[in-house]
């Protein structure tokens, strides 16, 4: 597909964004990280891209406001809106230790209803949100009727408390 936006969810440092940056070097880039160390990352290595990306240091989902993410200390891009489960902190150690952080929450059509005109087509959207992914479907219906293609994280193993099913 001749990819012109991408739309990356759960950024982290911008790991996705940066590889697929190569793929589709034209492509114009809206990165979403609500943790504050990662999202320094992101937002530098944004900054270099020549306007092309822009970052946004807030979580997604079908509400607004203020929530508690579960930051791990030691492994930032496994963190998430939810509860681990035990069966997460056996499978992944790393998980281990985390932290709750206070985070803005916003569904993704109100965060980019002001370019929402803007975005061209063909619109890629990657989500990866560590078992939040229902729910930032529910608050970016208008968004993701736009995509193109959509890449999306689904967790088989039960490795989030109250995360959505294979299924579901």
């Amino acid at each position: 597909l001749p990819i012109q936006t991408v739309i990356d969810i759960g950024a982290n440092t911008g790991q996705f964004a940066s590889q697929i940056s190569k793929i589709f070097p034209q492509a114009e880039m809206y990165c979403f990280e609500p943790l504050p160390d990662p999202f320094m990352v992101l937002e530098r290595w944004a900054l270099e891209q020549d306007g092309r990306v822009k970052a946004f240091n807030v979580a997604l989902g079908e509400t607004e406001g203020t929530v508690e993410m579960f930051f791990h200390t030691k492994h930032s891009s496994s963190s998430s809106l939810l509860i681990s489960t035990a069966i997460n902190k056996t499978y992944y150690p790393l998980t281990e230790s985390q932290t709750p952080v206070p985070v803005k929450l916003t569904t993704l059509d109100n965060a980019l209803s002001s370019v929402i005109r803007l975005l061209k087509p063909e619109v890629l959207v990657k989500l990866d949100v560590q078992g939040y992914e229902d729910r930032v479907l529910r608050g970016g219906s208008k968004i993701l009727s736009m995509a193109a293609a959509c890449i999306l994280e689904v967790c088989i193993d039960n490795l989030y408390h109250d995360q959505a099913n294979f299924g579901e």
